[in-house]
């Protein structure tokens, strides 16, 4: 059962205290299961989240390679991702465009919605278990290639995803993460070619891990999709995912990764003061669409 529930032992049980005296069992709960809620604790601030979080690890890590807007609540303490309420987030594993990632994501529900908001979990490798072979074994060779292109008023700016004004850093971060960019101007244009499947390094499980799915043209409406291709052509979308060595994806793949994605669906319906813990690499996760307000902080670890 997604996720293993973790009541607190009394109602005045400091969840940092109990993790740092649980570490053992946690990791292997989390080695196995992928997913723990711990309900029942007084966590009510973000500092107290911030505590708990931080009681696994000996840093929280920062988001700066960013993929959706966030706000930093404290030092490595973010809020969800700030999209629409009416929007729902699709399933996907944190920063698994890139080649470094959380192997834990924290979160913490401070004000569950009025109405709404769950946060559906999937284990990524059944995920993979479930998609063709031949699909997999694609994802597996060539790995995915993720386009980006940052212009005015069109999906985050490249100040916000790389946490800086000056192109100069912009073009470090770049060389070190292995990422190619060319300036147009003000306008940005990014390239990278990272992992579709990947081997957990703890467990040896075999995980879907990508974005793809997120990137590709047809995760936009229809009009909206169609109004951009003519306008920019594939590759000058805001977002473009395809094959690492350029081949498209197929239409056809995309749905059944998104297939693959909901047959296995388990939605975490939030109560106040609950955390969930989830290994980054072992389980995806998204938001269902929500009446306000919500709040849900996250943090990342190891």
């Amino acid at each position: 059962m997604l996720p293993e529930l973790v009541p607190a032992p009394d109602p005045g049980s400091d969840l940092a205290s109990f993790i740092e005296s649980h570490r053992d069992f946690i990791d292997q709960k989390l080695g196995d299961v992928g997913a723990l809620l711990f309900r029942g604790f007084p966590v009510r601030t973000a500092e107290d989240f911030r505590l708990a979080a931080r009681s696994s690890s000996q840093a929280l890590l920062s988001y700066t390679y960013r993929s959706t807007p966030r706000t930093e609540e404290t030092a490595g303490i973010y809020t969800s991702t700030e999209y629409p309420p009416a929007e729902e987030i699709p399933l996907h594993n944190e920063n698994s465009y890139a080649h470094a990632w959380p192997m834990r994501i924290w979160f913490f529900c401070q004000q569950p919605a009025t109405a709404g908001g769950a946060t559906p979990i999937a284990d990524s490798r059944e995920v993979a278990s479930r998609l063709d072979p031949a699909l997999v074994k694609r994802f597996t060779d060539l790995g995915v290639m993720y386009v980006r292109n940052y212009r005015e008023r069109m999906d985050l700016p490249w100040q916000e995803v790389f946490q800086t004004g000056d192109k100069a850093e912009v073009q470090r971060f770049c060389g070190e993460a292995g990422i190619s960019c060319e300036w147009r101007g003000e306008e940005l244009r990014t390239r990278q070619v990272c992992q579709g499947v990947a081997t957990h390094p703890r467990t040896g499980a075999t995980v879907w891990f990508n974005q793809a799915h997120l990137f590709h043209p047809t995760a936009l409406d229809d009009e909206v999709r169609l109004a951009l291709l003519e306008l920019f052509g594939p590759e000058g979308l805001p977002r473009y995912a395809c094959y690492g060595d350029g081949r498209p994806i197929a239409d056809e793949d995309l749905a059944a990764i998104r297939d693959a994605y909901r047959v296995g669906m388990v939605d975490v319906a939030w109560e106040q003061g609950d955390v969930l813990v989830l290994d980054n690499m072992l389980m995806a996760h998204g938001r269902r669409p929500f009446t306000p307000p919500r709040r849900v902080l996250v943090a990342m670890t190891d």
